[in-house]
């Protein structure tokens, strides 16, 4: 069983940046692959990024590319959002997940993909 918690959601300016980290217990991330969605109010959860257990491969959503970095650190089983450039709409409860695959090149970008979730953070991007 993997635990997730998500620190480091708040309130940022637009054109700010921001740091989200999802810390995992229970297990070591090695062999899972990870990601980030967002749920707006009254709108579905959505794609984020995902990067794979090796850390090098990632994938993005077109509305953040460019402007958001996903990363993991193995030493310290964390996984990393970095926020550059948010805009108002970016403003959603961030969750990480966690799959566990055999293939270390894997990124997942659905949910249903993903087996562990933390309980979200909340990011409000001020216009």
């Amino acid at each position: 069983q993997v635990q997730l918690v998500e620190v480091g959601g708040g309130l940022v300016q637009a054109g700010g940046s921001l740091r989200l980290s999802c810390a995992a217990s229970g297990r070591t991330l090695s062999n899972y692959a990870m990601g980030w969605f967002r749920q707006a109010p009254g709108k579905e959860r959505q794609f984020v990024a995902a990067i794979s257990w090796n850390g090098r491969t990632t994938s993005y959503a077109d509305s953040v590319k460019g402007r958001f970095t996903i990363s993991r650190d193995s030493a310290k089983n964390t996984v990393y959002l970095q926020m550059n450039s948010p805009k108002p709409e970016d403003t959603a409860v961030y969750s990480c997940a966690a799959s566990y695959t055999f293939d270390h090149q894997a990124v997942l970008t659905t949910r249903q993909d993903y087996a562990y979730w933390g309980q979200g953070t909340q990011v409000t991007v001020s216009s």
